[in-house]
């Protein structure tokens, strides 16, 4: 009973991490790129470098391209579009799932550690995972990783029951084809438990639950295969990632944002000071630790230690082998974190004598990574120097000021709907913009004649999912400076007014120069935007 109670403890501590102030933090990662298109499960995100088949045969799009998206299959922007239908098109509602998902991962965890080693191997590594800032991190973004650590999670521990008993085959081919249409990364599970099979249970391939499993795993991933294939044979190569991967240079991507990853020889060396950068000192030095111990059990006893340890010793080389091949980013990284958890936990219950000092420099380590996580991901600003107490990954959802802005736009608009809007490019949007005035007059919302001129260097995710969000499927009127200004050139230069416009507002970053366009449209007394440090972030002037 006493262990039952621990491991709510340990949930209800995870879950606080991953729930308290979820939409704190700007959108200023790719999480953007997933829900915006989430939003209405549409292809598209305004990157002009990486162009999408909605836009290279608008009008008559073929069927086949809602199987999947030109970059990543539809699971987590479908988790996202669910979710953002019942808490709204915000932060909190896109992030919801993953939130959820790390809690369940931490109870994962907790059922491979009592699986593969002990009860207390698993309370011990479900603790480390549920407080520690890199998984608190990703839990806590619209990210796909929190997705992909799931059904890592999920299709290893049944992988495990597996190999007692083998009907369980069937959901382990489940988990993985339901994982790999959140991101073709799960698909590593494929090598690793086929690895393990074949060195040690090589019966297992004459196994109907094996076939059942493998079929089923084929049936849930045949959207994607279908989409691939079709688009292979009507352009001439795969989707984005598999192009990549097979060494592919369509001329619609040859500029590939995000597949910058450097030389081996550079993925190599960023490895130890990425890892640093996204855990904190006090799990890394147990990770580094239970390495130690491992190489001196090695020593002393190859045989055993090989055979307890075989699971955890071919997942950790073969993601350590995946991270060198897709680079080490922080997100990427984040996989690798719940197994360093469980290699920490048998560490310290091997060297955990149960007296009141071991006791209690346990609840110290659990005291501290509480406070770094929370330091680096729910305080707005975090407090001390890096990494002893803050840690760089906080920049990946940052406060810059861009949910200020969101909200000043959100409360400006709310119960409108926009009485003059512009022709979109491409006829999906058309149909976007059509919807949106149809839903606005169903409502009954007032009309409302306003223009909005924007001008800054917006991070790019920010914009999209705060400007380009309100614009593409709310038919707002938002357009840059640059615009403004050539159509005013192309027409005559009371354009808009002549169109109808009653009232116009110029968004501006305070850091920006004043350049003669933007005096022009930035006189008078503006309405300031301040971050939650009370820094002057943006002026918004009506003009």
């Amino acid at each position: 009973m006493a262990r039952k109670n621990i491991l709510i403890l340990i949930l209800v501590i995870s879950a606080i991490l991953r729930l308290y102030g979820l939409s704190r933090g700007d959108t200023v990662n790719d999480e953007v790129f997933m829900a915006f298109r989430g939003i209405g499960m549409l292809d598209f995100d305004e990157a002009a470098a990486q162009t999408t088949p909605l836009e290279w045969w608008d009008p008559n799009i073929p069927w086949w391209t809602n199987l999947s998206f030109h970059d990543h299959p539809l699971l987590v922007p479908a988790a996202q579009n669910l979710f953002m239908k019942v808490f709204g098109e915000n932060n909190f509602a896109f992030r919801l799932p993953s939130a959820i998902l790390g809690v369940v991962s931490v109870y994962l965890i907790y059922l491979i550690g009592a699986a593969l080693y002990s009860e207390k191997v698993g309370l011990i590594s479900a603790g480390l995972l549920g407080v520690t800032l890199n998984n608190v991190y990703i839990s806590r973004t619209g990210l796909q990783e929190p997705y992909v650590i799931f059904f890592l999670l999920l299709a290893s521990y049944l992988f495990i029951k597996s190999l007692k008993e083998p009907r369980y085959l069937f959901w382990v081919g489940a988990a993985i084809g339901l994982g790999a249409e959140a991101k073709y990364n799960v698909l590593i599970l494929a090598p690793i438990f086929l690895t393990y099979l074949a060195v040690w249970q090589r019966d297992y391939f004459k196994n109907k639950y094996f076939w059942q499993g493998a079929t089923i795993f084929l049936l849930l991933v045949s959207p994607t295969i279908i989409y691939n294939l079709m688009l292979y044979r009507t352009v001439g190569h795969l989707d984005f990632q598999f192009s990549n991967i097979f060494g592919e240079r369509p001329e619609v991507w040859k500029i590939q944002p995000g597949k910058e990853i450097g030389s081996f020889t550079a993925r190599i060396q960023n490895f130890v000071p990425r890892l640093i950068a996204s855990h904190s000192w006090i799990f890394l030095s147990l990770t580094v630790l239970s390495f130690i111990a491992f190489l001196v059990s090695l020593f002393k006893n190859f045989k055993n230690t090989l055979e307890n340890n075989k699971f955890l010793l071919l997942v950790i080389s073969y993601l350590l082998l995946l991270l060198l091949l897709i680079g080490p980013s922080y997100r990427f990284l984040t996989m690798l974190t719940p197994f360093l958890a469980l290699a920490a936990a048998i560490f310290i219950i091997n060297r955990l004598n149960h007296s009141k000092l071991a006791i209690g420099a346990l609840i110290l380590i659990f005291g501290f990574e509480i406070f770094y996580s929370w330091n680096n991901q729910i305080a707005y600003y975090p407090v001390g120097p890096t990494p002893w107490l803050s840690s760089k990954v906080r920049f990946e959802n940052y406060n810059w000021g861009y949910n200020e802005l969101n909200d000043w736009l959100e409360n400006k608009l709310n119960g409108k709907m926009p009485a003059i809007t512009f022709d979109l490019k491409y006829q999906f949007l058309e149909r976007l913009r059509e919807r949106a005035l149809a839903e606005g007059n169903r409502q009954g919302l007032e009309l409302y004649p306003a223009l909005f001129v924007y001008a800054g260097n917006f991070d790019g995710g920010a914009k999209l999912w705060i400007l380009d969000r309100f614009h593409i499927y709310h038919a707002w009127p938002i357009i840059s400076l640059e615009t403004y200004y050539q159509t005013l050139r192309e027409k005559e230069f009371d354009y808009y007014d002549r169109v109808g416009f009653k009232e116009k507002y110029f968004i501006l970053q305070t850091n920006m120069a004043l350049s003669p366009e933007i005096q022009v449209l930035s006189r008078g007394l503006p309405t300031i935007i301040k971050n939650k440090r009370g820094d002057e972030v943006f002026g918004i002037y009506k003009f």
